[in-house]
């Protein structure tokens, strides 16, 4: 059955397998988002190719009842094709407490997965198509509206078309801009320019999420691969202090009810079901007397780079590093 991402509400909770397909990669992790908003329970996540390379292991997690899930959720995550007979052989068996989610890419008409799930009732078929510049301007001028930030029309142009018709890209470069202007209430067409041409470099969010996990390989990989100027580091430590405070705020509600995913499940805003995993082992690392520490040191390294400006990549590549292993 094909159901438009709006009509995601329309969706019973006795639906097991869901399709969401499609170029959109926002738009599809909004719809997983809003699948999972549903039920407060256990997730998995699986790669297609893990599955095939390790598919007794996958049928027996499938099928299996444990005394402490009651119900799950599997999430398939680069699908295609290949995993057809799979998901056949897993509709055939009338599952009862679990969720399946196939997250796959662009699949033709000929698709056997597509046909699969368009055809038969009970199964959820959710193609996401890429948004058009309109949408994705009105969706920025509601961003910056709540978030009381001034902003030219042309200026939301610039960052429309930088996103290529995905509403995970404009996120990401709205994000960016949000962190920028903590202390502006207005910012200009220059600036806007040269924040979103930070997205041709490895993502901000990726580096700082590494960061974060203690992931000392990934990160100096990250740090090698692009050549950040002085102008940008202020944007990479104010990227570091949205994510810090966000960590600080799980973290210290982790501590109370010593259940991380009912933590990461019930946080507002909602975090996306690509980045639980990582955020579960920043959790891990970071205790909340060590993020506040974290948090005071990167305030003083701001200040820092403002009165050394010319030495502000020296000064942000060392307190990255420094952070990756401590």
């Amino acid at each position: 059955m094909i159901l438009k991402t709006f009509e995601l509400n329309k969706i019973e909770d006795s639906a097991v397998f869901y399709l969401v397909y499609g170029k959109n990669e926002g738009l599809k992790t909004e719809c997983i988002n809003k699948i999972l908003s549903k039920n407060d329970i256990k997730v998995f996540n699986y790669d297609e190719k893990q599955i095939r390379d390790e598919i007794e292991t996958f049928y027996e997690n499938i099928l299996s009842n444990s005394l402490f899930e009651s119900s799950k959720t599997i999430i398939i995550n680069r699908a295609s094709d290949k995993i057809f007979e799979t998901i056949k052989n897993l509709v055939d068996r009338n599952l009862n407490n679990i969720k399946i989610i196939i997250n796959a890419g662009i699949l033709d008409t000929k698709s056997k997965l597509r046909s699969l799930f368009e055809k038969n009732k009970d199964l959820i078929c959710i193609p996401t198509y890429p948004d058009n510049n309109n949408t994705l301007s009105k969706l920025a001028a509601v961003f910056f509206r709540k978030e009381k930030i001034s902003i030219s029309q042309q200026s939301i142009n610039l960052i429309v078309e930088k996103c290529g018709g995905d509403r995970n890209n404009l996120n990401n470069e709205l994000n960016k801009i949000k962190d920028y202007s903590v202390e502006k209430k207005q910012i200009t067409s220059e600036q806007i320019s040269k924040l979103v041409n930070l997205s041709e470099n490895y993502a901000l969010s990726e580096l700082i999420d590494h960061c974060l996990a203690k992931n000392i390989n990934k990160t100096i990989n990250i740090l090698s691969e692009n050549n950040y100027n002085s102008d940008e580091c202020i944007i990479i430590l104010r990227t570091f202090l949205s994510k810090a405070k966000r960590i600080l705020k799980l973290a210290i509600e982790f501590e109370k009810n010593k259940d991380i995913n009912k933590t990461i499940n019930s946080a507002k805003p909602p975090i996306f079901w690509k980045d639980k995993d990582i955020i579960k082992i920043q959790l891990d690392k970071w205790k909340p007397t060590k993020i506040k520490e974290l948090i005071s040191g990167i305030n003083d390294a701001e200040l820092n780079i403002k009165k050394n400006y010319s030495n502000s990549v020296l000064i942000i590549t060392n307190f990255i590093l420094q952070k990756s292993r401590s």
